[in-house]
C-alpha cells in the first residue's frame, strides 16, 4: 500500500472539522449519553492528546458538521461552505457513498462533483484528508457494487494526487473486512470498527496511533452454512428491507437532523 501520509505534525493541526455523513457523522457506536461518537470524534481525541506540547489540551478545538443520509450534493452545499467558513487546520472530507448506493447513479459524475468540493477545501483549508470506499466484496448485497465503489475509489484517490491531500484508504484496510467491525446492520461500523479507522486516520495524518490499526481479530469459531443462511435473512428483514423502502419513499434517516457539534469549540 503506498503511504499516503503527507508531512504534517502535530504541532500543525489546532483545530479540526470532519464533514460528510452517517460513516463520519458516527452511527454504530453509541455513546453512554444517547448520541454516537464514531471515527472522527475518536481521532478529534486522539488529534486534542498530542497537540504541540506546551499547549493546554482545551486549545484543540473540534467541529462535527457530517449527518447520516446525506448525499454528495447536499454535503457540498450544507457543509462545505461551513467547512470553508470555520477554516480549521484540518478537514475530513468522506462523501459520496450514499450517491454510488443508489442505482442508476455515475461514479465519473459524483467524482467530478466531489473534486470540485475538494478546490474550494483546499483554498481554505491547510489540510483536507479525503477517504475511499470500502471493499465490499464479502457483503451481502452490496458485493454487487464492489466495481461501481472501486471506481469511485480510484477517481478519489486520483484527486487527492491532485490537491496533495492525505488519504484514508479504506479499501485496503484489512481489519474492516472482518463481520466484528460492522455494527447488526452491516452499512455502518461496529465501535471496534470506528477505533479501527480513527487510529489508520492518526497514522495517516503522521501520528503514532496508541494500537495498530490491522491488528488481527481474535480468531473465532466457525459457523455452520445454516447459521449464516438464518442471519442473512434475519438482516434482510430488519435492514435491509427498510433500508430499501426508505430509498423508494425518497427518506432518510438524516431527515429534519442537525450537525451534533456545528461549532469549533475545544474538545472537552
Amino acid at each position: 500500500m503506498a503511504d499516503d501520509s503527507r508531512n504534517i505534525t502535530q504541532s500543525t493541526i489546532g483545530s479540526y472539522t470532519a464533514v460528510g455523513d452517517s460513516f463520519t457523522e458516527g452511527v454504530g457506536d453509541p455513546g453512554p449519553d444517547g448520541t454516537v461518537v464514531g471515527w472522527a470524534d475518536r481521532l478529534a481525541v486522539l488529534l486534542a492528546e498530542r497537540h504541540a506540547a506546551g499547549q493546554p489540551p482545551g486549545d484543540f478545538r473540534y467541529a462535527n458538521l457530517a449527518v447520516r443520509g446525506r448525499l454528495l450534493d447536499q454535503i457540498v452545499a450544507e457543509q462545505v461552505p461551513r467547512a470553508v467558513e470555520l477554516a480549521p487546520d484540518l478537514v475530513t472530507f468522506c462523501a459520496g457513498g450514499n450517491d454510488i448506493l443508489r442505482p442508476g447513479t455515475d461514479p465519473d459524475a459524483i467524482a467530478e462533483r466531489f473534486e470540485a468540493a475538494v478546490a474550494d477545501l483546499t483554498s481554505a483549508v491547510g489540510t483536507v484528508l479525503v477517504c475511499t470506499g470500502f471493499d465490499t466484496r464479502g457483503v451481502p448485497v452490496l458485493r454487487h457494487l464492489r466495481g461501481k465503489i472501486a471506481t469511485y475509489t480510484a477517481h478519489v484517490r486520483a484527486i487527492a494526487d491532485r490537491y496533495d491531500c492525505p488519504v484514508l484508504d479504506l479499501w485496503s484496510l484489512r481489519a474492516v473486512q472482518d463481520r466484528r467491525a460492522w455494527s447488526e446492520d452491516r452499512l455502518h461500523l461496529s465501535p471496534e470498527g470506528h477505533t479501527r479507522i480513527a487510529l489508520r486516520a492518526a497514522q495517516v495524518l503522521g501520528l503514532e496511533p496508541p494500537a495498530d490499526p490491522d491488528e488481527p481479530w481474535p480468531p473465532q469459531s466457525r459457523r455452520l452454512p445454516s447459521e449464516v443462511r438464518r442471519e442473512n435473512i434475519q438482516w434482510a428483514r430488519q435492514h435491509l428491507v427498510p433500508w430499501i423502502g426508505r430509498r423508494l419513499r425518497g427518506e432518510s434517516s438524516g431527515d429534519e437532523r442537525a450537525p451534533k457539534r456545528p461549532d469549533l469549540l475545544p474538545l472537552r
